[in-house]
């Protein structure tokens, strides 16, 4: 450590939000270079180092085989596919200097193709599965909490190419088998979760989520069976239809005093001749109408109604993935004086619908099914409308899925209550089909020598990601707590002494020692600092465990050197001559 590039520092750095974006700086792992982007010094590479190897080791072993690819792509393929467009503002775009479109590629589903269209002409050369571990680029607007959500990040992203999809089927489960391996190998915490495919497309999506508070995933998982999805790709268990025969009819109210829906449930409620027939009304018993922009890839704005329950908000998230590429953004007061039969505040699905005045397409929360009753906006201010009936008196345009998911909802798998926990997204596998097949014209001979169409998969693991992951999981208030298999070394041996006294030669002897026994050293043979900011450096730094030569080793009957876990705090004497065998052992345990 007196040669290392390295400083530490005991301040956190003022625009760290998360643990490890803060203990990574302060531990000198990383520094900031730009907004979303990192430089690494030498221990932060060496981290980054062994979970690059953790991955390609355990992609290795499942058969898949390593490619590479340039980051700086051509615009053609990602035209073919829609994407050059369909990524909207995330994509980096770039000219060279003859004026040729270029991109700084986010992900590489088209190169993988078009590589495999170039080698691969018959059904002889299937299945295949290749991979990558390579940087890639996301203008994101807002890049926040250090590796874990930047504008630069690696990953690792393979492709496995099949006949039929029953070879998909085994691509599939030999890479999730893989990722269980993988992760299991780098000590994190997951739940494997339904998701959705978002832009890539596809179809059978799992994400591989490690539950944190800090993560920008919401999932929910079943109290009862092994159900997990990802917020975004809950299914909202659909209720059975009621007959119109017994429903009361619509009839509108003036409605004065009634901003809220509490004030609205409360006013209907205090009237007999209004109240629910077997009950009170409740919030769930309203319709709450949003109306939204989205703004699509070419330019082009489409105005978007949404009625749910009013209990519950729209979750964006949720929204956005129904509604991907397009963006939602809110419809502000302009908007509606381009739509005067919007009364804002009292909208209801008579002025919605794409055949009604206003063409606003019209779609509804899965629980809004024909025969349900409602209490909802009458298109008039200070009126609404109770006991509109769904399929009775208004017919949606559809359904979306994109109300919030709150503790307790019913497992649409069992019927239990399911709970809401965050994570952070680590891996994430899903079937692509043909979509980027037949957009590249990737086909190879059959059998019988016809052309065939492959079936693609697609397997992300974040790399860098993974390293935030595991630095958010493996801390305690006083710095970073590795696992020893990406651990920057084995055995930080701290020396704590004077300089003509027997610490610094025993210090650098057992280092010696333990190098030559195949262990990874950082020897801590600095004489400025004092003993107080060695060990605080020590564990800050959080290599799993720490050899302190002191006081022990000067004791000429029976000298000792004190071991201490870093993960457990656990300390012990060892015999000097007994050291270098025990820190061996403990380190291959």
């Amino acid at each position: 450590m007196s040669t290392l590039f390295l400083r530490t520092l005991r301040d956190d750095p003022a625009d760290a939000e998360v643990a490890s974006h803060r203990l990574l700086v302060r531990a000198g792992y990383i520094r900031r270079a730009a907004p979303g982007g990192f430089s690494w010094l030498p221990l932060g590479w060496l981290v980054y180092r062994n979970v690059e190897r953790v991955v390609r080791e355990e992609m290795d072993a499942a058969g898949f085989q390593e490619v590479h690819f340039p980051a700086l792509l051509p615009r053609e393929p990602y035209e073919a596919t829609g994407r050059w467009t369909e990524y909207g503002d995330n994509l980096f775009r770039l000219q060279d200097r003859k004026g040729a479109d270029f991109l700084l590629a986010p992900t590489h589903e088209e190169m993988f193709t078009l590589l495999v269209k170039d080698i691969c002409g018959s059904y002889k050369d299937l299945p295949l599965s290749i991979y990558q571990i390579q940087t890639k680029y996301r203008d994101e607007a807002r890049p926040r909490a250090g590796l874990l959500r930047g504008r630069e990040f690696v990953m690792k992203d393979s492709y496995s190419f099949d006949l039929d999809d029953a070879g998909l089927q085994a691509s599939y489960d030999a890479h999730r088998a893989a990722y269980i391996s993988l992760f299991d190998r780098l000590g994190l915490p997951y739940v494997i979760v339904s998701a959705m495919s978002g832009a890539m497309g596809g179809s059978a999506s799992e994400e591989f989520l490690a539950p944190m508070d800090v993560g920008e995933d919401t999932f929910i998982r079943c109290t009862s069976c092994d159900y997990a999805a990802n917020v975004e790709a809950v299914v909202t268990p659909v209720p059975p239809a009621i007959s119109f025969d017994a429903q009361r009819e619509a009839i509108v109210h003036h409605t004065p005093g009634t901003p809220t829906i509490a004030t609205l449930v409360e006013w209907v409620n205090s009237d007999t001749e209004l109240r629910h027939p077997e009950r009170d009304w409740t919030a769930a018993d309203t319709l709450k109408n949003v109306v939204v922009k989205l703004r699509h890839p070419d330019g082009t704005i489409e105005p978007l109604a949404i009625g749910l329950p009013g209990d519950r908000e729209v979750d964006m998230k949720r929204l956005e993935a129904q509604v991907a590429p397009a963006e939602p953004e809110p419809f502000d007061e302009d908007d509606f004086a381009k739509h005067p039969s919007l009364v804002k505040g009292y909208i209801g699905p008579g002025a919605l619908g794409s055949d009604n005045a206003s063409g606003i397409r019209y779609l509804v929360d899965p629980r809004v099914v024909d025969g349900t009753a409602w209490i909802t906006g009458a298109d008039k201010r200070d009126h609404h409308v109770i006991d509109l009936v769904a399929g009775r008196d208004f017919t949606p345009d559809g359904t979306i899925e994109a109300a919030e998911i709150r503790d307790g909802d019913v497992c649409p798998v069992c019927a239990s209550p399911v709970e809401i926990a965050r994570g952070i997204e680590i891996g994430h596998i899903f079937q692509l089909g043909r979509k980027y097949a037949e957009a590249l014209d990737l086909t190879v001979q059959d059998e019988h020598g016809k052309p065939a169409t492959p079936t693609m998969g697609s397997y992300g693991v974040g790399v860098t990601r993974a390293l935030a992951a595991i630095a958010e999981a493996g801390h305690d208030d006083l710095g970073l707590v590795w696992p020893r298999e990406i651990a920057p070394a084995d055995v930080h041996i701290v020396v704590a002494g004077k300089l003509d006294g027997p610490q610094f030669p025993a210090g650098e002897r057992l280092a010696a020692d333990l190098e030559a026994a195949g262990l990874r050293v950082l020897l801590d043979d600095r004489y400025g600092p004092s003993p107080g900011v060695k060990f605080k450096d020590a564990e800050l730094i959080g290599i799993p465990t720490i050899a302190i030569v002191g006081r022990g080793v000067a004791d000429e009957t029976a000298p000792t050197i004190e071991v201490k876990d870093r993960r457990t705090g656990e300390r012990e004497d060892i015999a000097l001559d007994a050291v270098v065998a025990h820190l061996v052992a403990t380190c291959r345990s």
